[in-house]
Order: C-alpha cells, then structure tokens, then sequence
C-alpha cells in the first residue's frame, strides 16, 4: 500500500484547507489523518472506515470532516475554522487488511498563522 498525500500549506486563522491522500495497492479497512505539532507526539485527528463510519478527535469535531469516494482509495480531510493550534504535519494512514498493518504517507505540512 503506498500513499500520496496532498493539499496542506499556509492559511490564516479561521481559514479552510482541504487535504487528501490517494491509496495505490492493497486493500485496507480504514484511513484517516494524524498530526504532529512541533514537540508534540503524533495524535489522531479523524479515521473513516470503508463502510464510512467515521471518528474525530475532540478537537476537530465540528470544524473537521473526513471523507472518501466511492472507489476507496481517496481521503479527503475538510478543514474549517482552523486555528493556530492545527499547524502540524499532517500524516495519512491506511490499515491493511490481511497483514493488519499500518501503512503511512508523507506528511503534508498545514501552517495556520494569526
């Protein structure tokens, strides 16, 4: 499974950025985004699974909304109301399905500036 992420970059607070990440190979049974702030650990921002049941983290519900196509092998992660408290890189993630294992894509950088 490879994973391209997509879609990060510079925007004010309050702004919107739309992320996504295309699947190549393998089949997995879910996706979704984590971020790593600078000294922070990696912590889970939203996972859908393919038959799209969705979670968040509590500090994007609301703003943020995690999405697929219909041919699952493309995320998108809606971002509204960012803050400066979302500047991260922001990594994707797939989970195989017979090796269980996680896959990771490249992290995209999002910047939210005051």
């Amino acid at each position: 499974v490879q994973l391209q992420a997509s879609g990060g970059g510079l925007v004010q607070a309050g702004g919107s950025l739309r992320l996504s990440c295309v699947k190549s190979g393998g089949s997995v049974s879910g996706m979704g985004w984590y971020r790593q702030a600078p000294g922070k650990q990696r912590e889970l921002v939203a996972g859908v699974t393919s038959d799209g049941a969705t979670n968040y983290a509590d500090s994007v519900k609301g703003r943020f909304t995690i999405s697929k196509n219909s041919a699952w092998n493309t995320i998108y992660l809606q971002m509204n109301r960012l803050t400066v408290k979302d500047t991260a890189v922001y990594y994707c993630y797939a989970d195989r399905i017979i090796t269980r294992l996680r896959s990771w894509g490249q992290g995209t950088q999002v910047t939210v500036s005051s």
